[in-house]
């Protein structure tokens, strides 16, 4: 649905009780009864996703670990409204230097100091008992990392300069093939 044309909220509605995205529409059976469920909220979207697929490994194993992995989620989910405002997501666009608006540093630092701690302690760069397999908050992709794409993607729109840490997590989330084939589609 592309958004911010003429009819967009209308089809968001005819799809979304919430009038909003990300929506997940997927077919179901319950018994003899087939049909579709729609779910309109993202934090609810991945945990349908980790139940219907859970050997994909979208949160980690540790229960532990898994449940700062739902923290960090939950806290992008719900928070760093400073850079929403300020920053708004478009992936067509190339503003450096622009969007720093009161609260907007402060949130970026945040942002970062989540992701320096998770790399550090979960991550390949550290011990921690992540699955230390590769360049993402938790070792392997997760649902954190779904979470803070758009965050990596408005980093990216706005030049905003980050610490090496940073700088390797935001590149390994915007070289994912499903990063670039989503920036792609957005662009087009």
């Amino acid at each position: 649905i592309p958004l911010w044309l003429p009819g967009a909220k209308e089809e968001i509605l005819s799809n979304s009780p919430a009038g909003k995205v990300p929506i997940l529409r997927h077919g179901y059976s319950l018994g003899n009864a087939l049909g579709d469920i729609v779910i309109w909220e993202s934090l609810a979207i991945c945990e349908y996703l980790a139940e219907q697929y859970p050997d994909a490994g979208l949160w980690p194993e540790d229960p532990a670990i898994r449940a700062v992995a739902r923290a960090v989620s939950h806290e992008m989910h719900g928070g760093f409204t400073a850079v929403r405002r300020a920053m708004p997501m478009n992936c067509r666009a190339s503003k450096p230097g622009k969007g720093m608006a009161d609260g907007v540093a402060d949130d970026i630092a945040r942002i970062t100091a989540i992701w320096r701690d998770c790399r550090d302690r979960f991550g390949s760069g550290g011990d921690g008992g992540g699955d230390g397999s590769g360049d993402f908050l938790f070792g392997g992709f997760t649902i954190a990392d779904a979470m803070f794409a758009p965050m990596v993607s408005r980093f990216a729109t706005y030049g905003v300069q980050t610490d090496p840490v940073s700088d390797r997590y935001r590149d390994a989330v915007l070289n994912l093939p499903s990063m670039r084939n989503w920036m792609d589609d957005s662009r087009a």
